[in-house]
């Protein structure tokens, strides 16, 4: 059964690129596709049953409360979600039957291989930083993908009682040894010929590991966006992430 889907901020880099890939899968049929200052009307009124939202922070959430109450499943590509957001959500979702949806901080296949293979890694080193580069038009830092991978480590470290980063700084100029999430130094580096990459470093007595993911397009982050699209509907609720999508 083909799936009917809608994209917001079709004419974005990922919007666009999502347009590309649901007009090119035989299952998908794009009904909508609406951008900046377009009338949601054109979505709420196309038989979406999908829609991938590739917006930006500020006007998310929304989105999703317009997509939620107009009972189509909300993709979600757009970073920004605190605590606070992620509960919203799932009041909005409480609220409506026979609706699911998905905050996904990163569609790539590699980058959640890379969350995996580090959540491995934790319990085995002293230490742990994530570095992530992006493209300079990115308008949040750090990425969604670095404050999950930093969370999945965290959590980790606590489930093995596992100390703090061992670091005797004293003193600093702010920023210098990053963001902290949840413990974990965080550092952002924005600079042109970046697309989207991702470094954790793990460091224990006399050795270092790197665990890098490089996404050279954009294309790459399509399969998890079909992924996502295609099994909507079989996880009630709301649900972060693709990983359980991956086996």
């Amino acid at each position: 059964m083909t799936i009917k889907v809608a994209v917001l901020g079709s004419k974005g880099r990922m919007g666009a690129e999502v347009v590309k890939a649901v007009n090119n899968a035989s299952d998908l049929e794009l009904v909508a596709s609406i951008d900046q200052n377009d009338d949601f009307n054109i979505v709420k009124n196309s038989g979406a049953q999908v829609a991938v939202d590739f917006t930006t922070p500020d006007v998310v959430m929304k989105n999703i409360e317009l997509l939620i109450s107009a009972g189509i499943s909300p993709v979600v590509g757009t970073t920004g979600f605190s605590d606070e957001r992620i509960n919203s959500v799932k009041k909005m979702l409480d609220a409506k039957s026979g609706v699911s949806a998905r905050l996904v901080p990163n569609f790539s296949i590699g980058a959640i291989l890379m969350m995996r293979f580090a959540k491995a890694a934790t319990k085995f080193y002293d230490s742990a930083e994530i570095i992530e580069y992006h493209h300079p038009n990115k308008i949040d830092a750090p990425s969604g993908t670095a404050i999950r991978t930093a969370q999945i480590i965290a959590e980790e470290r606590q489930l093995n009682n596992l100390s703090k980063n061992p670091d005797a700084t004293a003193s600093e100029i702010p920023g210098a040894r990053g963001s902290k999430i949840e413990g974990i130094p965080v550092h952002a580096v924005r600079m042109q010929g970046l697309v989207a990459h991702q470094e954790v470093v793990f460091g224990s007595m006399g050795e270092t590991l790197t665990i890098r993911h490089d996404s050279f397009d954009r294309e790459s982050f399509m399969p998890g966006v079909l992924l996502a699209i295609r099994n909507i509907s079989k996880k009630p609720g709301l649900t972060i992430g693709i990983d359980d999508l991956i086996s």
